[in-house]
């Protein structure tokens, strides 16, 4: 597999398409602070990491609106792909839908969202956008 991350997401975002409940995913560091960053802002309702192997898997339970069924995740996109990488400066970092979403950045001092790198004025690779 020549990207995980992206592997992650799209499994993600089958799963929000087949209206699934709990997605399972092969677990490494990176995903597991996606996931994190996941369930701080809200995106997901809750996860589980399992030691299983050498490897493990992490089970990501998705967050519906009880009345309308929606997902609380409205897009997943890669930014930054093996054969393109894509940095920023903290200076001139991405605005996802003016704010509203979140730009998902690997900096020199671990993962994390853009405006968090935004305050600390580091920049990084630009993993992905979520709304």
């Amino acid at each position: 597999m020549t990207d995980p991350i992206a592997d992650y997401l799209t499994r993600l975002r089958n799963a929000i398409m087949a209206h699934h409940r709990v997605v399972e995913v092969p677990a490494s560091n990176m995903k597991k602070s996606i996931t994190k960053i996941l369930f701080e802002k809200g995106y997901i309702l809750n996860y589980k990491f399992i030691e299983d192997g050498p490897q493990g898997t992490i089970k990501v339970a998705l967050k519906y609106n009880p009345v309308s069924k929606q997902n609380a995740i409205k897009c997943l996109k890669r930014v930054s792909s093996p054969g393109l990488r894509m940095y920023t400066g903290y200076k001139d970092m991405p605005r996802v839908i003016n704010g509203l979403g979140i730009a998902i950045l690997s900096t020199s001092q671990g993962v994390m969202t853009d405006k968090e790198a935004r305050d600390l004025k580091i920049g990084g690779e630009i993993l992905c956008y979520i709304y």
